[in-house]
């Protein structure tokens, strides 16, 4: 593919690691519960990939540094933050997962993570088998799913939505595990409920995923982007609420690259290979500015658009080619970054100029700044 689809995040680029919003559990690593309405440090400056996903119990992060070492902070009742153990539940301050070799990471209750030599690892809850590890045991540590051909080539190769887990492997094929309930495994069927082994969804072009609650979007090595699962909202985004067990291409464009995306429980963001970006279904606290859900993708205004991600409460946060931070929507726990806890249905500067990397997650939001 061309240079066209390569992320920020693959260059050579590392720094602060900020974060700021809902507080629980110790979610924003300050060592304390206290919520933060503005951007806030955590130590560090070889930061370089932060977790993709979110969700309504995604009360943890994490984020990759330059040397290859994973960091994971806040809620570990469910073993989600690798360490081997669940006691004490939560920890307000990064703790190291062994390992220096992680590449990327995608979490909602559980984890999914690529590393270096091509290897996947899954940890976490695993009431329906989402950890692909032919059971539905809880692991506290990472455990290695059979293979060492998943495919590294950007972060979205990798996801992990509500209890359903999917992967691409180095010859573009697809692979799902875990829920199946609103046919997110893309089977053609909803029964089985569950898949606790890899099962490959159909295609052989398949480039990047992204999972939002019982539903996912992805991209094709032609460009075309496709979506499946829960469409209760229209985030499916192809004008209607249908529910969908197989995968359905959004539209006819053939310009969403290798998918600059972010989900939720109910929306969906995506910018598109010329620096627009797209929003679609529920437009929850404003995210999408009016009233009213899109069941079609809809444009946010500007063309220099370069990560986004949404949180799972409404809001979104993006950066754009010349190192601004923009955020917009629901702002409960001050997860915008303006200093206030004020809802705004289009997009505000958070300060600087040197942002290249984002994520959402639930109530919070993160963001790496260059050095």
């Amino acid at each position: 593919v061309g240079t066209a689809y390569t992320f920020a995040t693959e260059k050579n680029q590392y720094g602060e690691l900020w974060v700021w919003g809902n507080n629980s559990y110790g979610a924003l690593g300050q060592n304390s519960t206290v919520k933060y309405s503005s951007p806030v440090q955590i130590p560090g400056t070889t930061w370089k990939t932060l977790s993709t996903g979110g969700g309504d119990n995604a009360y943890h992060a994490a984020a990759i540094k330059v040397d290859g070492t994973l960091y994971m902070w806040g809620d570990g009742s469910q073993g989600q933050l690798g360490n081997n153990s669940t006691n004490p539940e939560n920890y307000s301050s990064p703790i190291q997962v062994p390992g220096t070799t992680w590449k990327y990471i995608s979490g909602r209750g559980s984890n999914i993570a690529t590393k270096t030599d091509n290897t996947l690892w899954t940890w976490g809850t695993n009431t329906k088998g989402q950890l692909g590890q032919n059971n539905i045991t809880k692991y506290s540590s990472p455990a290695q799913i059979p293979g060492t051909n998943w495919s590294i080539a950007n972060k979205h190769t990798i996801s992990f939505g509500a209890m359903t887990t999917y992967a691409i492997k180095t010859d573009n094929t697809l692979w799902v595990m875990g829920y199946n309930h609103k046919g997110q495994a893309a089977q053609n069927n909803t029964s089985p409920e569950n898949y606790s082994s890899p099962t490959q969804i159909p295609g052989t072009t398949w480039a990047a995923i992204s999972s939002f609650t019982y539903g996912t979007i992805a991209t094709k090595t032609d460009g075309t982007l496709w979506s499946w699962g829960l469409n209760e909202y229209g985030q499916l985004g192809v004008n209607d609420r249908t529910n969908r067990s197989s995968p359905i291409q959004v539209g006819t464009d053939t310009t969403w690259g290798i998918l600059n995306a972010a989900v939720s429980r109910r929306g969906v963001a995506a910018i598109k290979t010329d620096g627009t970006l797209w929003q679609w279904g529920s437009n929850t606290n404003g995210g999408m500015g009016g009233t009213g859900t899109r069941s079609s993708p809809t444009q946010i205004p500007g063309t220099t658009w370069k990560e986004v991600g949404i949180g799972d409460d409404g809001s979104r946060i993006a950066v754009k080619t010349d190192g601004t931070m923009w955020a917009w929507g629901d702002n409960a726990k001050g997860q915008l970054g303006q200093n206030n806890e004020t809802e705004y249905n289009s997009p505000v500067q958070i300060p600087g100029t040197s942002w290249f990397s984002v994520s959402a997650r639930r109530l919070m939001s993160m963001a790496i700044k260059q050095i």
